[in-house]
């Protein structure tokens, strides 16, 4: 018989690493083969504009996943609870419940930690006591060892294990390494959040541009509360970089495709206080694209700096132009990063691989 499994975690939309995760496991046919699966969506926004806004749909949404959590432990018996939480803050708050609350059922727990930040919560009143509680006889699934020190101080090693995330393969051969554009694409994909590294990179084409670089650099990804359109478009304008930079929206599907299709280099230069593996990173690398990333969660288990792609300095457009620059100068080291980021993606970060390590995790604990 199978061991049932209660999946309470965020699903799109909105779509970013978390959510795109949680829905690889729901359709994931081994993982649905190996158990009983059911879900409850933690999603609270629509939109990722509507992410930190109150509103009551989202207390509302809020509220009937708390009572639907609860019906369904009382009718159901369950041999694993895996939840999606946020580690640290007012996420934090309005998750642990849900957690206690599957303890109170006697239900095993394991946490999926898509974030972190809890380092920086855990001596602030109130939560040095909530974290250890919250956490205490769980198992925590991880990215990468290299996030382990955020939740030492409350998760003991004994406790963790690993699957780095995985995506889909979407190519039927090899790509393109050897763009051949006349002038070389730099793209940035994510949403607008200043954290990512937005008016860093275009600090970063300001500064290539009085070298007389010659580039040009897309940014596709949603608007945020921080940044819309019309805010991004003054960021450019300021810098005089209208001629060769551009913000063109959100893309989906074959239209994203296409967009990393075209693209010479990847830049994600983020800082973000959340970010844990940079799931943007490997699209790139399918698409046989060179990076440029930072030293920030567990990135760097992906990105090798000096063999598929360059790591820069986190905040500071010099170094991130100077590496750019780097790339710009040579096309065939773009191809060696580029090929060696594809064979790394195909050895570790595939759907498959990321579903038969899940799959064995729970395995594990269930």
């Amino acid at each position: 018989m199978k061991n049932k499994i209660l999946f309470i975690t965020p699903l799109p939309p909105p779509v970013h690493g978390s959510s795109m995760m949680s829905q690889y496991i729901k359709e994931s046919k081994l993982i649905n083969d190996t158990f009983d699966c059911d879900f409850i969506n933690l999603s609270t926004s629509r939109k990722m504009d509507e992410i930190g806004k109150m509103s009551l749909a989202k207390v509302w949404r809020f509220c009937s996943s708390y009572f639907l959590l609860i019906g369904k432990l009382l009718f159901r018996r369950y041999d694993l609870c895996y939840l999606a939480i946020t580690c640290h803050g007012i996420g934090f708050l309005k998750d642990a419940p849900f957690v206690l609350i599957c303890k109170l059922f006697r239900k095993k727990v394991v946490i999926h930690q898509h974030n972190k930040g809890m380092s920086g919560y855990v001596d602030k009143p109130f939560y040095k006591w909530l974290l250890p509680f919250v956490y205490r006889k769980t198992h925590v699934i991880l990215l990468s060892w290299k996030l382990y020190p955020d939740i030492e101080r409350v998760v003991s090693k004994e406790q963790v294990l690993i699957c780095p995330n995985g995506i889909p393969e979407v190519w039927d051969e090899k790509p393109l390494f050897n763009r051949n554009n006349n002038i070389p694409k730099l793209l940035f994909l994510s949403n607008l959040i200043e954290s990512k590294g937005v008016l860093v990179l275009l600090d970063a084409c300001h500064i290539l541009k009085e070298k007389s670089c010659l580039f040009t650099c897309e940014f596709v990804g949603g608007e945020t509360k921080e940044i819309n359109k019309e805010d991004m478009q003054r960021e450019i304008d300021k810098r005089g970089l209208n001629e060769i930079v551009s913000y063109v929206g959100s893309k989906y599907k074959e239209e994203k495709r296409e967009v990393l299709k075209r693209a010479d280099i990847f830049i994600f230069p983020t800082f973000y206080i959340n970010e844990t593996f940079g799931l943007v990173n490997l699209e790139a690398m399918q698409y046989g694209l060179p990076i440029i990333s930072t030293d920030v969660g567990g990135i760097t288990d992906i990105v090798i700096d000096g063999e598929t792609g360059l790591i820069c300095k986190t905040r500071d457009a010099e170094d991130l132009a100077n590496k750019i620059k780097l790339l710009l100068d040579n096309p065939s080291l773009r191809q060696q990063y580029g090929q060696a980021g594809y064979d790394r993606f195909v050895a570790n970060y595939t759907l498959e691989r990321f579903e038969a390590c899940m799959s064995a995790c729970l395995s594990i604990i269930a």
